[in-house]
């Protein structure tokens, strides 16, 4: 099979109102990610999407706008932050197969002015039991998970309070970051009480926008404008009973613990590498609890080691763990972890500007919170 990569990253801004439609949105990151590799569209044959609760629109849609002559690979996926690394898995997989040669990975929502995952109801089979005893708010599910994480393990909200701060300073150097300000713990413990345990600072930053990514062969993204990052691993998992739907994991049997556990082995296995090689860490961060518990799964550290490892510095630009250097979920916005990818494929091309990380031959990308997620291993080109 050939060896894949990305090769572009293309952006709209990030805004509480884009006044813009998704479609035009979503049109714009991509035809950028296309520019920004170099490649025209006349080459691209697939595009790779993914909404949750038909938030966005689908690939063929933005397929008509860009006037791609053919598609050969397209698929619209129906999920959320778990989503972004197995699409570019499934998008590396249908080049390094032969059944495309450049697909664009986008995703658009307007995620702040129109529907908003904080606030949508999130029908399936459970939710007749969800909704009347007031378990509603996907904010709820992850803070039954942090409180239990931080039961476990002996945290405190001062060790998310770090995760917050930390990636705020990332932000405060990244222009496309809805939250710049600065955040100290006064602060920090000054935001209001959401769901215990988080806090407004604990929570992601809802926004209208869109990121997309171009994959391409290993071989072609070596002529293009930027040095490839290599897809050197992906892994998707999903423990048992993951869920009836979105909101139901109830019959979960370790809250404490989320997929990173499940899929880190696999994950390093397939690309030669231990926790030890990697330079930085690009963690899907809906919430700060989010950050501890992939820290401690990916094997950055020990259980219950998590909050003293950010806290001490170690994923600072500084650190020996970079950690969402452009501020996170948290602070850039929330695009469901598409821009987290893209951020690890700037550290990896050398073009994170201020945020640049000294280090930046492997990186970790992980997306989704709870029971299932996925996870890609990008490196440098090592010819």
């Amino acid at each position: 099979m050939r060896a894949t990569a990305v090769s572009g990253v293309g952006y709209t801004p990030f805004s509480r109102e884009s006044g813009r439609s998704v479609l035009d949105l979503a049109s714009s990151a991509a035809a950028a990610a296309a520019e920004d590799a170099g490649i025209p569209p006349s080459d691209i044959d697939g595009v790779v999407t993914f909404s949750l609760s038909n938030d966005s629109v689908s690939g063929e849609a933005v397929a008509t706008t860009l006037a791609l002559p053919e598609l050969r690979f397209v698929m619209d996926f129906n999920q959320g932050g778990q989503s972004p690394c197995f699409m570019v898995q499934q998008a590396a997989m249908a080049v390094a197969q032969g059944y495309a040669e450049n697909v664009l990975v986008f995703r658009a929502l307007n995620g702040r002015s129109g529907s908003r995952v904080g606030s949508t109801p999130l029908p399936g089979p459970a939710a007749q039991y969800r909704y009347p005893i007031g378990y509603s708010a996907y904010l709820m599910y992850i803070a039954m998970w942090a409180q239990r994480f931080l039961h476990e393990t002996g945290g405190s909200d001062r060790d998310l309070a770090a995760v917050a701060m930390a990636q705020r300073r990332y932000a405060q150097a990244n222009e496309r970051a809805i939250l710049r300000g600065p955040l100290d713990l006064d602060a920090y413990l000054a935001s209001p009480m959401i769901a215990e345990p988080f806090r407004v600072a604990d929570c992601t930053s809802e926004v209208d926008g869109a990121c997309a990514v171009l994959v391409t062969t290993l071989e072609r993204a070596r002529d293009l404008r930027h040095p490839p990052a290599v897809v050197a691993s992906a892994v998707y998992r999903a423990g048992p009973r993951p869920g009836l739907d979105v909101g139901d994991q109830i019959m979960h049997d370790d809250y404490s613990r989320n997929f990173t556990y499940r899929l880190r082995d696999e994950l390093y296995g397939r690309a030669g590498i231990t926790p030890a090689d990697v330079d930085f860490a690009e963690i899907y961060d809906c919430f700060t609890s989010v950050v501890l518990m992939g820290l401690e799964g990916l094997g950055f550290c020990g259980r219950g080691e998590a909050g003293a490892f950010v806290r001490a510095g170690n994923t600072s630009l500084e650190g020996p763990l970079p950690v969402n250097t452009h501020g996170g979920l948290l602070a850039e916005g929330y695009l469901h972890g598409m821009n987290t990818v893209a951020e690890a494929v700037l550290q990896i091309q050398g073009r994170g500007g201020d945020r640049q990380v000294p280090r930046h031959e492997v990186g970790v990308v992980t997306s989704g919170a709870l029971t299932d997620g996925s996870a890609l291993v990008l490196t440098a080109d090592r010819r």
